[in-house]
């Protein structure tokens, strides 16, 4: 199971509209070089929801539910991928990119050196390092209920 952060600006669509919506299709992105990471994600991959803008901070996490298909609002264009994905749990404590930056075994990651990637790969490590920063002990996965998976 791979693991992303997904970017938002909070005021276009946030972690608590997904988690009123339940689910949602994530669109909107048209960057080059999001694309490869688009077409990789596989449902049960689990993502960080990120919100960008003034905030800046992991606020929650999300499971991927389906694999990358064209974009239906453009057409015939292949090449715009989107996805599907269901709210699984608020983080403890968001996370600030600040605190990421200060953490040094985050130097190398996607995030601190090329922040404004919409869709990212995170590392385990950077995985269980943000939910430990934000209270949460480390997760591998997820039941439909939102539960820890054993």
């Amino acid at each position: 199971m791979a693991k992303w952060l997904l970017k938002t600006e909070p005021s276009v669509y946030s972690y608590s509209d997904l988690q009123r919506d339940k689910k949602t299709v994530w669109d909107g992105v048209t960057s080059p070089w999001a694309m490869p990471y688009i077409r990789r994600v596989k449902p049960g991959d689990l993502a960080f929801i990120y919100h960008t803008g003034e905030e800046k901070q992991v606020m929650g996490i999300a499971e991927i539910t389906s694999e990358s298909y064209p974009d239906p609002k453009k057409g015939d264009d292949e090449y715009l991928q989107v996805f599907d994905i269901r709210a699984v749990r608020k983080l403890k404590n968001p996370v600030t990119l600040a605190q990421v930056k200060a953490d040094k075994r985050f130097a190398d990651s996607k995030l601190v050196r090329n922040p404004r990637l919409s869709v990212q790969p995170v590392t385990d490590a950077m995985w269980n390092g943000i939910l430990q920063m934000s209270g949460m002990e480390a997760i591998t996965g997820f039941s439909k209920n939102g539960k820890k998976k054993k």
